[in-house]
């Protein structure tokens, strides 16, 4: 809607019910929030809060059905005929703030309340019965004008939630819009601080950008110019803008059920680095352990493989059967889709390479991966074979079966019982699958 006009905006029938409930019983209310934002620039909608002049314990008092889901800063929980909730708050003011929480009070008016918001964007008020906006921050202004600007002062802004800083550029990046220059020199002088915020927060806003925004490049960009990356994520305070360019080439997660992409797309963020260094600051972000273990293991993909499947890709030639074998069976057959995916978005701004070859790497290496033995489960004798030919139990019996995993991973037509089987009593004949140390020999493993 290119005049951002009140006319158009829609609010569902449960949202004006409480609204006109809680309106008839004396207390103004407002639809209020991120949901008013959108729907003025004819997005899809989230769910719309309220705010009302009614108490906590008043707003209680009108519902049937409520869930107190912050009763110290004035939100209730309300379920409509249909059981869904919606936010109710009071009016507040911020009394005193840490940096990340407020103590607040109530029996403020709705442009005390609009006040403490973060930014004009955010804090533009719409009644739903009698269907008119107040917007004493003209915040309706910098949607058209495709601004992002602190309510106020914008330095007090973010010294009161120091999460305002990562959220600004969320903002901007998410609409494709510009960050007033007050608001970014106060992001850049509350970068230092960010540390007071919890690792999980973080966490939760690189999460937020990478599944709301359409080429985090830009928001990452200034994530790192601004200093947020240096203060929160150290390892990617200099991340390339190559790197963030190839998070752009994948599709970011639209809905709950494509998991996999947000977690491909923060794979990429940390591409640049070695595993064990992407793995550490995932760690102290408080990533879920799956997580780790899967960028983990992709950005240790990546910089252990990417720079030879390039070499190859910009020659106009595919590694040899038995290398990709070897990639499959390092990675895991699982994973070799999303190691491509990441390269692939790496090299789509690479000129030198043709994606046609890049199409013939993805099938040749998917095939191998699922058609080619490459792990110990595909051979052709297990442990009970070889512990029937004499061998023992124990850590040597595992090594042969490495080491048969290997010479078949070289050569398939190897992966034969009758073949393995000479070649494992070739290997123990010489010694080769003894024990390596005193432990182990003191075990009587052979």
């Amino acid at each position: 809607m290119s005049t951002l006009d009140e006319r158009g905006l829609r609010v569902p029938g449960a949202v004006i019910e409480l609204a006109r409930t809680l309106q008839d019983a004396g207390f103004p209310t407002w639809c209020v929030g991120g949901a008013v934002r959108d729907a003025l620039l004819g997005r899809a909608l989230l769910d719309f809060d309220l705010a009302t002049a009614a108490t906590p314990a008043q707003v209680r008092r009108l519902f049937r059905r409520t869930i107190p889901v912050g009763i110290e800063f004035g939100t209730v929980g309300v379920l409509d005929r249909d059981g869904r909730m919606h936010e109710v708050t009071t009016f507040r003011h911020d009394v005193k703030t840490d940096g990340r929480h407020a103590v607040v009070e109530f029996g403020a008016s709705l442009d005390e309340d609009l006040a403490r918001r973060d930014f004009t964007i955010n804090a533009i008020a719409f009644d739903p019965i009698a269907r008119r906006l107040h917007d004493p921050f003209r915040g309706r202004e910098d949607l058209l004008a495709g601004v992002v600007r602190a309510v106020g002062v914008a330095e007090e802004r973010m010294r009161e939630d120091r999460l305002r800083a990562l959220r600004a550029i969320r903002f901007a990046s998410r609409f494709g819009f510009e960050i007033e220059r007050e608001t970014w020199v106060a992001i850049e002088a509350s970068a230092a601080h960010l540390t007071r915020l919890s690792p999980e927060r973080v966490k939760q806003e690189i999460d937020k950008t990478l599944e709301q925004v359409d080429a985090p490049s830009v928001a990452f960009a200034r994530w790192r110019d601004a200093g947020a990356f240096a203060a929160v994520v150290p390892a990617l305070a200099q991340v390339p803008d190559g790197t963030l360019a190839a998070i752009d080439r994948l599709p970011r997660a639209v809905t709950p059920t494509r998991p996999l992409r947000r977690t491909l797309r923060l794979a990429t963020l940390f591409s640049s680095l070695e595993g064990k260094e992407a793995t550490r600051a995932l760690r102290a972000l408080r990533a879920s352990n799956q997580e780790i273990s899967v960028v983990g293991a992709l950005v240790d993909g990546w910089q252990r493989f990417g720079t030879a499947l390039e070499a190859h890709l910009v020659a106009g030639s595919l590694p040899s059967d038995p290398a990709l074998r070897r990639i499959a069976a390092d990675v895991g057959r699982l994973r070799v889709n999303a190691l491509l995916r990441l390269g692939a978005a790496h090299w789509a701004g690479d000129t030198r390479i043709a994606p046609r070859l890049v199409r013939q790497l993805f099938r040749r290496l998917t095939h191998i991966a699922f058609h080619d033995p490459i792990e110990i489960a595909d051979l052709a004798i297990d442990g009970d074979d070889l512990r029937q030919h004499g061998l023992r139990a124990g850590p040597a019996l595992g090594r042969v079966l490495q080491h048969l995993r290997h010479l078949v991973i070289e050569d398939p037509s190897r992966n034969q019982r009758e073949i393995l089987l000479a070649l494992a009593g070739e290997w123990i004949a010489r010694g080769d699958a003894a024990p390596t140390s005193g432990a182990e020999r003191a075990s009587g493993h052979e």
